[in-house]
């Protein structure tokens, strides 16, 4: 069941923290799970999981390929590793070592990587995981996900803790706040995306911390006299390809917003989609193809055109094309 909230606004708590607590519950049930730290239990918020399983946490330093070679091991021998350090170093650094030690050898592991897009703020271009999502797409039978609230992410780590889910899960989300979406308890299927308002005219199809912005921008439309429909997409692999054909269907125009670069990512996935089922016009809200930079999470948004004005102007664009 999924509940959403009156009032969308910041969370009280952060990321980090829900995700430290989820994993803890689940370690205290499940004698398998196992964390694996790249230097950053600190910042991560993961030191109370350090404290309270020393013997199933495991710091490999700034070391991040070889962290995900020690969770493949870990899979190996029946393990639930669980292997976190910031997108940027998840993804890339470690891109073979996911694609051969874990995919290609059929084996269950959990990736996280912190700080995806723009929510990697003052680390700079060099830290800002533009791509993370785009590079690990193309890896058969990988799972990607762009968390959307620390409700879903409690959700979500509950479920992969457990024997129901096997394979290669990558996980995305900031550390520290974000908007508060769904209400306590609300549950979530990986691989079906959410619909939170109804509309007729466009859908914008969201993730992460832009179905904030998405449900932001409907309003804005709606005293336009425009009705748009918006799709929490969470599951970018594999995509909700029904939800999505049904919605280019029933609105004949769809809007993607991602804090991510377009090319691979969201609008890539979605377009394909639509493609083979109900080809309609799609415009894009994401990064144009840019590296990152230095700055406050308000100033990367508008410098990167990832708000709810830009995603009416794009509903608007899409609209205008049918």
């Amino acid at each position: 069941m999924i509940r959403i909230l009156d009032e969308i606004k910041k969370s009280p708590s952060l990321m980090r923290d829900a995700y430290c607590t989820a994993l803890l519950k689940a370690a205290g049930e499940n004698e398998n799970i196992v964390a694996l730290d790249a230097d950053l239990s600190s910042a991560f918020g993961m030191t109370p999981f350090f404290k309270a399983h020393p013997d199933r946490a495991i710091q490999c330093g700034i070391a991040e390929a070889n962290m995900v070679g020690i969770a493949a091991g870990l899979s190996a021998v029946g393990k639930i590793p669980f292997a976190h350090s910031f997108g940027c170093f998840t993804s890339r650094r470690a891109c073979d070592q996911i694609m051969i030690s874990c995919a290609y050898a059929k084996l269950n592991v959990r990736l996280i990587g912190s700080d995806p897009g723009i929510t990697a703020a003052h680390n700079g271009g060099t830290h800002m995981p533009f791509e993370d999502m785009g590079v690990l797409r193309s890896i058969p039978h990988i799972t990607l996900i762009d968390v959307t609230d620390p409700v879903m992410l409690a959700d979500l780590i509950a479920q992969l803790s457990t024997d129901k889910y096997y394979g290669v899960y990558y996980l995305r989300f900031p550390r520290k706040n974000a908007k508060a979406i769904y209400a306590e308890g609300s549950t979530f299927e990986i691989g079906k995306g959410v619909t939170l308002r109804d509309g007729k005219d466009v859908t914008l199809v969201a993730s992460g911390f832009l179905v904030a912005e998405a449900l932001a921008a409907a309003e804005t439309l709606a005293a336009e006299g425009v009705s748009a429909r918006v799709v929490d997409l969470f599951t970018w692999k594999p995509l909700d390809a029904d939800l999505i054909a049904k919605c280019a269907a029933e609105t004949g125009a769809l809007v993607t917003a991602e804090n991510h670069n377009i090319t691979g990512g969201l609008f890539a996935a979605v377009s394909e989609a639509a493609a083979r089922s109900r080809p309609v016009p799609i415009e894009p809200v994401g990064i144009e193809d840019e590296f990152g930079q230095v700055g406050g999470e308000d100033f990367l948004q508008k410098a990167y055109d990832l708000t709810a004005e830009h995603i009416v102007k794009a509903a608007k664009e899409a609209i205008r094309r049918k």
